[in-house]
């Protein structure tokens, strides 16, 4: 899989841009401000649909205008366009001709893997954040978690509004509860099994690729779940013991909204004993191993995204990262510093320099 062109309008701080790109490794330098990264966030939402960056999505919109589009050419066996349209009021998708109403029917048929240095929030920051991640990542894999995840957010925001109507009655359970439940249950189970078969997956390449970058340890995930290795009839009767502190507290207390991932380095937890260029090194070992895994469930390549990588990692770690890409994936880097990337990765680009919204090929 490969974007062979992006058009941007009124995308950040393009007004207009059409660019074409190598089916090999892309190398966009320029100094921060420039728009640099707003290229490859332009590549990820056209997959995602949402941004990388903090805020709501419709900030894109460059100031003064009402609408902002993403166009690319993607090239997966055939050749499609892409185009995501984003306004105030919401966003629009087109694949070809053909506008497309669900989300889900979209977001997995371009697949890309992204590291930037707010990725070091996976390891330090709250469970909502790794959440977050397997959450983006295994959409990038299956349509049906998509419509699975979203039933279970459906579900369980009607289920928490219920027990709080509840609490301010002083009411005990009843059989409308009892329905939300067995529903919450079945739809988070199935959000269990996908999740825990992705860390598996990972699991078999994450500790040889992490060996690899760092040339020591052992690195592993944790996938943390309160229904791992549980039954439906084992979890109700869970729910049913603990009813009466979900009814006074006005909010489900179980389920996978609380599931975490830990990464653990030689029986170590990371985030709690490893430096930071150990907890970065990880990372960049997960999103490698995602790569693989995407590879060999869906027999295709991902387009891989490295923001800002040179400045986050001594030359020797990213010269063993540069080992580890296959030379037929599509690869973007960032950098504010073209004079320190390998001269043998430079000879191999297709370079572009950004100053002030305008992008020259070099």
């Amino acid at each position: 899989m490969e974007i062979c062109s992006l058009k941007l309008l009124n995308f950040r701080n393009y007004e207009s841009l059409e660019i074409k790109f190598s089916p090999t490794t892309n190398i966009i330098y320029g100094q921060n401000g420039m728009g640099k990264t707003n290229i490859i966030e332009a590549i990820y939402m056209l997959a995602l649909t949402k941004t990388f960056r903090l805020g709501s999505d419709d900030v894109v919109i460059k100031k003064g205008k009402n609408i902002a589009k993403i166009e690319g050419l993607i090239k997966d066996n055939i050749l499609n366009t892409y185009k995501l349209i984003i306004s105030d009021t919401g966003k629009r998708i087109k694949i070809d001709s053909n506008k497309i109403s669900k989300l889900s029917d979209y977001i997995t048929r371009i697949n890309v893997v992204l590291f930037n240095p707010d990725d070091l929030k996976i390891i330090k920051d709250t469970p909502m954040t790794r959440r977050k991640l397997l959450n983006i990542e295994i959409s990038n894999l299956s349509k049906e978690y998509v419509l699975y995840l979203n039933n279970y957010n459906k579900i369980l925001k009607q289920r928490n509004a219920y027990l709080k109507a509840l609490s301010k009655k002083n009411l005990g359970s009843n059989p409308f509860l009892n329905i939300l439940t067995e529903e919450l249950i079945t739809c988070g189970l199935k959000i269990m099994l996908i999740r825990d078969e992705f860390i598996n997956n990972i699991n078999k390449y994450i500790s040889d690729i992490y060996f690899k970058i760092t040339k020591k340890g052992t690195l592993s995930v944790n996938y943390k779940s309160e229904f791992k290795g549980k039954t439906k009839e084992n979890l109700l009767k869970m729910y049913q013991k603990n009813i009466s502190r979900e009814i006074i507290m006005g909010k489900t207390l179980f389920g996978p909204h609380h599931d975490d991932i830990e990464f653990i380095v030689d029986n170590e937890i990371v985030k709690i004993y490893s430096s930071v260029g150990e907890q970065k090194n990880s990372v960049i070992a997960f999103k490698l191993a995602e790569i693989k895994n995407i590879k060999e469930s869906l027999n295709r390549n991902p387009i891989l995204i490295l923001d800002d990588l040179f400045s986050e990692l001594d030359q020797e770690k990213i010269n063993n990262i540069i080992k580890l890409i296959d030379e037929n994936l599509q690869t973007f880097i960032t950098t504010t510093e073209i004079a320190s990337v390998n001269p043998d990765l430079l000879a191999q680009s297709r370079i572009f320099h950004v100053v002030n919204g305008t992008v020259k090929e070099e």
